[in-house]
Order: C-alpha cells, then structure tokens, then sequence
C-alpha cells in the first residue's frame, strides 16, 4: 500500500499542522525581512533564505555563528518585524474553511514561530485559533526536533501515530517522521516539484473530510 493510499484508508484520532507553508504562505513578508537582516550582518542572501523555512529564527540565527551577534536579541528582533510585516499573508487554499470544519479538541498547530507572530499571521489569513498551539516558546529544541509533535499530541490525549501531519517543509516533515506520525505534505508553496514518498496535496480542496461514529477523523480525495 502506497503513502497515498494509507493517509486515506484509516482514521485519526487527530490533525496536527505546521503553520507557515502549510495553512498559510508568509514567504513574501518571511523573505523580505529575512533578506534585510542577511544584507546587514554580511550575509549571502541567496543561499541563506531557503534556509530559514519552517526553523526557529534563534535556531536560524545561532547555525551561521556569526561573530558578536546575540542571537536572542536578533531573533527577537526579527519576530518584532515580522508580527509588524504581514502585508501579503494569505491561506493556503481552501485552508481556513477545512480547520473551521474539525472539532476544536482533534486538531493542533505546531509552529516554530513565536506565539504573538503565530497568532498575527493566522489572523491575517484568515485562519482560526486552535485550542491547542505548540509555538517556539513551548520547546527547547524546534523542528526537525520532534519535541513540538509529541507535545502536540499529548496535549490532545493522543500518541504521534494516531494522528496524522500536515507539513511542507524538510525540517518538519523530518521532525514528523521522527514523531512516528504518518504525514500529508502540502505542495502549494514548493518552487520545485517534490519528491517524497509521503501523500501530498496542493490544496485543502483536494480533499473531504468524514467524521465517523467513535469521533475519529477520516479522509478522502475529491
């Protein structure tokens, strides 16, 4: 049986979500600051923003060891910017309409954004509040760290592999796998076609979703 075909032939106890790439694209805004930051501190610009994705600034910032740099002010700094930048933020289609139909206690957002940054970008795309949300606060080690994931899940009385990941980015998809959750990855935001043996979707209206009798959560392709 294919990835594919076991994402859509059992039941969840639970949705767990990445925030940036995967119900929303703040890539625009992510960038623009990310870029003017690089250009300040002598950074290749070009070869440093793929980097940043789906990472803890202060996890960004600490990996370049750069000489003299505090990397909790710069993070802070940056998260600063970011929750002031959010010209461009939309949904990752059909996003927002999907999270609105699940039951507020089968679902959970783990974000390696801070949780005032989290809570902006999904307000500007539209996108509701989870009663569960992991952010960068919530660990001492992001992705691709499980830690977030299995968090997430105890949080909702579950274990990793009884709920299924949504995901776009390397570093969460690896953090998954090392939850031991079966993943869905989101293909919207990719630049390049992705290769990978995980089901994939471009967007939320790919999909159908069924709740059945015991409360668990089901999916179909449209």
């Amino acid at each position: 049986m294919s990835a594919h075909d076991a994402v859509f032939n059992r039941a969840f106890g639970a949705f767990l979500f990445d925030m940036d790439g995967t119900v929303l694209n703040s890539i625009a805004a992510a960038e623009r600051i990310w870029s003017a930051w690089a250009v300040r501190h002598g950074v290749n610009v070009e070869t440093f923003l793929p980097t940043i994705h789906g990472v803890r600034a202060i996890d960004t910032i600490t990996r370049l060891n750069l000489p003299g740099v505090d990397a909790e002010a710069q993070a802070a700094f940056i998260t600063e910017a970011e929750i002031e930048d959010v010209e461009g933020i939309v949904e990752i289609p059909g996003a927002a309409a999907f999270l609105k139909s699940l039951p507020a206690d089968r679902w959970a957002m783990v974000t390696s954004a801070p949780r005032d940054l989290a809570l902006r970008r999904m307000a500007a795309a539209g996108i509701p509040e989870p009663a569960v949300m992991i952010t960068a606060e919530d660990v001492t080690a992001g992705k691709p760290d499980p830690a977030g994931y299995r968090l997430a899940a105890k949080r909702l009385g579950l274990e990793p592999a009884d709920c299924l990941i949504f995901e776009d980015a390397t570093v969460g998809i690896q953090a998954a796998e090392a939850a031991g959750a079966p993943l869905m990855i989101i293909t919207t935001t990719h630049q390049h076609p992705l290769e990978t043996a995980h089901a994939t979707i471009a967007s939320y209206r790919d999909v159908v979703l069924s709740i059945d009798s015991d409360g668990q959560l089901r999916l179909q392709p449209q």
